[in-house]
C-alpha cells in the first residue's frame, strides 16, 4: 500500500530549519511574552502621533519593531502547525500567535487615522525637521491616499479586533480540509491500494490508467459532497465578511476594496478577463489536443490533467530538480544563482509530504529570518517547477531585505507572483536548451503549456467565479451550495467547451483554499503575463526588450525595491506595463505558438 510517512520518518536534511528562529518552544514562549508586553507600549502614543516630527518617528519605529517581533512569533507557530496540522499543541500556539497579531494591529490602529490628519505639505515639513522620516515617504503617501476609506480611530480599532473573527471561516475551512477530512483509498490497475490526499489528488489524475483516474475523481469529489452545506456556509460567510468590511470602509464593492489596497485599478482585472476570453479558442485547442492524444471520444474532467504525451512524466528526484533550478538562474547573474544554491544547502525547504502536513506549497519566513519553503514534493516535473516558483518568492524577499527597511518588506502579491513565475520560465528555457532526451523535452514543453493553462486560464476562471459570488452577495442573492455549483459549472463549460463537464466538477470550488482570500488568484494570471515578458527580455536569445538596457539588472532592481512604489510602477522598472493588455496578449501568443509546436510533435509521433 502506498502510504504517507510520519513526520519523524523524514530525513532531517529534507526538512526546514525552524530552530534557526527559536531553538526551542520555550524560547518561543519567552519571545511571545516579551513582545506581548511591548504591544502595550504603543498605546502611549495615541493622540500624539503628529504632535511633532520626533514623536512621529518614534511612533513609526516602535510600531515597526513590535510588528517585526510579532511576525517572527506568528511565523514560527504557523510553520510548526503546518508540519502536522493535527498537532493540538501547535494549533494552540498558532491560535495564540494569531490573537497576538490581532492585538498588535489593534493597538497600532490609531496611527493611520492620526497620520491622515496631516496634509502632504505638513509631512514634508516634518521631514525637513527630522530627515529620518524620509524613509516613510511612500508609506505616508499610501496612508493619505486611503483617507476616504479610513474610519475613526475607534472604528479602526474595532475593525482590527474583528479581523480574527472575519477571517475565521478561512481557518475553519483550513482545519476541515487538512486535518479533519479523510479520503478513500482506491485500488490501481496492479491491485495496489493508493491513499488519496489533498496533496496527491492532482498527481493521481496524471496516471495513465483512465479507469483509475475516473475512480479517484469520483471518490474525491463524493467526499466533498458529504460536506457541501458546511463548505457552502463557510464560503458564504467569508464572502459576506468581505462585503461588509468593504462597506464599512466606504467602498461600493468588495472587489474595489481588495484592489485598492495595493492601488491596482479595477480595469486591470477586467482587462485580464477580457483578454482571456478573446483567446479562449487557444484553451479549446489545448483541450482538443488532449482528447486526440488520449485517443478518446470525449474528454472527461478526469482527463484534463493528463499530459499531452499520453503517459506519466519522468521521475525527477528532488536533488536533481534543485540542481537544474540553480543552473537555470544563470541569466540573473552569479550572485543570485549562488545565493539560491546556498539557501538550498541551508535547509530553506521542507521537502516531502508527511502525515497531517499542510497541503500545497508556500514561501514563508520573516524580515529577520531566512526564507522557509513548504512543499509536498512528488518526484515529478511539476514539483520541480513548484520548487523554482517558491524560490522566486524567497529570493524576492531576500533581495528586498537587502535594500529596504521593514516598512517596505511586505510587497504586494501582484508583484510577488511575477518573481515566482520568472523562475519557472527560466527553468523551461534552460531545460529545453540543455536536455537532449526528446521524450523529456516533450514533457517540459507540456509542463509549459499546463502552467499557462492552470495559471493564466484557470486562475482567471477562479477570478470570474469569486467576482460573481461577491456580486450576488452584494445584490442580496442567496449563496447556496446549489447556486455556487451552478455558477462554477457555467464557467467550467465556457472555458472547457470541448470537454464533458460532469456534476462532480461543479463542486470543484469547494476544494480551492484561495477563495478564502478574496480577489487574490487573478494575480497569478497577471503575474505569469508579466513574467513571460520579462524573461523574453532577459534571455540572450529573447525577442523582446530594448537592446540598450540591461534587462536582468532592471529585473533585479525591481526585486530590490520591495513595496517602496506601487505595483504598476514597480513593474515598469522591469520594463512591463500591466495597465495595458500587451503583456497578457504576449503570454497568450506564446502559449498558442507552443501549442502549435506540440501539435506538430504529436503528428510526427503518429
Amino acid at each position: 500500500m502506498s502510504s504517507v510517512p510520519e513526520r519523524s520518518e523524514v530525513d532531517e536534511d529534507y526538512t526546514w530549519n525552524l530552530e534557526s528562529i527559536y531553538a526551542s518552544d520555550d524560547d518561543w514562549e519567552s519571545a511571545y511574552e516579551a513582545v506581548a508586553e511591548r504591544v502595550d507600549e504603543l498605546a502611549a502614543y495615541e493622540g500624539q502621533v503628529t504632535d511633532d516630527a520626533d514623536t512621529l518617528l518614534e511612533t513609526l519605529e516602535l510600531r515597526d519593531e513590535v510588528m517585526r517581533e510579532v511576525s517572527m512569533v506568528a511565523s514560527y507557530a504557523r510553520m510548526r502547525r503546518d508540519e502536522d496540522t493535527t498537532n493540538q499543541e501547535y494549533q494552540a500556539l498558532t491560535a495564540r500567535a494569531q490573537s497576538l497579531a490581532s492585538d498588535a494591529h489593534s493597538a497600532a490602529s490609531f496611527i493611520d487615522p492620526e497620520l491622515q490628519e496631516l496634509t502632504r505639505e505638513e509631512f514634508d515639513a516634518m521631514v525637513d525637521a527630522e530627515s529620518d522620516l524620509e524613509t516613510y515617504d511612500h508609506y505616508v503617501d499610501d496612508v493619505l491616499r486611503m483617507k476616504p476609506h479610513t474610519r475613526s480611530a475607534e472604528v479602526e480599532e474595532l475593525l482590527a479586533e474583528l479581523g480574527e473573527v472575519t477571517g475565521a471561516t478561512g481557518e475553519v475551512y483550513n482545519m476541515l480540509a487538512n486535518a479533519d477530512m479523510s479520503f478513500p483509498t482506491v485500488e490501481d490497475a496492479d491491485g495496489e491500494a493508493v491513499e488519496v490526499t489533498q496533496s496527491n489528488f492532482v498527481n493521481l489524475l496524471k496516471r495513465p490508467d483512465r479507469e483509475f483516474r475516473r475512480t479517484v475523481h469520483e471518490e474525491y469529489y463524493d467526499e466533498w459532497e458529504t460536506l457541501r452545506n458546511t463548505v457552502a456556509s463557510a464560503y458564504k460567510n467569508s464572502v459576506k465578511a468581505d462585503v461588509k468590511t468593504a462597506q464599512a470602509r466606504n467602498y461600493d464593492t468588495a472587489r474595489e476594496a481588495a484592489l485598492d489596497g495595493p492601488n491596482v485599478p479595477v480595469d486591470v482585472y477586467d482587462t485580464l478577463v477580457d483578454s482571456v476570453h478573446e483567446n479562449i479558442d487557444k484553451l479549446h485547442h489545448h483541450a482538443e489536443l488532449k482528447r486526440q492524444a488520449l485517443e478518446v471520444d470525449d474528454l472527461q474532467m478526469w482527463d484534463v490533467y493528463m499530459p499531452l504525451t499520453g503517459d506519466e512524466g519522468p521521475d525527477v528526484e528532488y536533488d536533481q530538480a534543485a540542481e537544474w533550478v540553480v543552473e537555470s538562474l544563470a541569466p540573473l547573474g552569479e550572485d543570485y544563482q549562488s545565493r539560491v544554491a546556498e539557501g538550498l544547502d541551508s535547509r530553506w525547504v521542507d521537502v516531502y509530504e508527511n502525515e497531517g502536513k499542510q497541503s500545497g506549497a508556500y514561501s514563508g519566513g520573516t524580515y529577520d529570518t531566512q526564507p522557509f519553503i513548504l512543499m509536498n514534493y512528488q518526484d515529478d516535473i511539476s514539483s520541480m517547477y513548484t520548487l523554482a516558483h517558491e524560490l522566486g518568492h524567497s529570493m524576492h524577499s531576500e533581495l528586498t531585505k537587502d535594500e529596504q527597511p521593514f516598512v517596505y518588506s511586505n510587497y504586494e502579491i501582484f508583484v510577488a507572483e511575477v518573481a515566482s513565475t520568472v523562475n519557472e520560465a527560466l527553468l523551461t528555457n534552460h531545460l529545453l536548451e540543455t536536455v537532449d532526451d526528446p521524450e523529456f523535452r516533450k514533457h517540459v514543453l507540456n509542463e509549459f503549456l499546463e502552467r499557462v493553462r492552470s495559471t493564466l486560464y484557470r486562475q482567471t476562471l477562479f477570478a470570474e467565479f469569486e467576482h460573481e459570488a461577491h456580486r450576488l452577495e452584494e445584490e442580496s442573492e442567496p449563496l447556496t451550495a446549489d447556486r455556487l455549483d451552478e455558477l462554477y459549472r457555467g464557467l467550467k463549460e465556457e472555458y472547457y467547451e470541448p470537454a464533458v463537464v460532469d456534476d462532480r466538477i461543479a463542486r470543484e470550488w469547494m476544494r480551492i483554499p484561495h477563495f478564502y482570500r478574496a480577489f487574490y488568484v487573478y494575480q497569478y494570471a497577471t503575474g505569469i503575463s508579466a513574467a513571460l515578458a520579462i524573461v523574453d527580455d532577459v534571455l540572450p536569445n529573447g525577442a523582446g526588450g530594448d537592446p540598450n538596457r540591461d534587462a536582468a539588472e532592471d529585473y533585479l532592481e525591481f526585486l530590490r525595491r520591495g513595496s517602496r512604489e506601487y505595483p504598476l510602477e514597480l513593474l515598469r522598472i522591469a520594463g512591463v506595463d500591466m495597465s495595458t493588455s500587451e503583456p497578457i496578449d504576449r503570454a497568450l501568443e506564446s502559449y498558442g505558438q507552443r501549442l502549435e509546436e506540440m501539435d506538430a510533435l504529436l503528428d510526427e509521433a503518429n
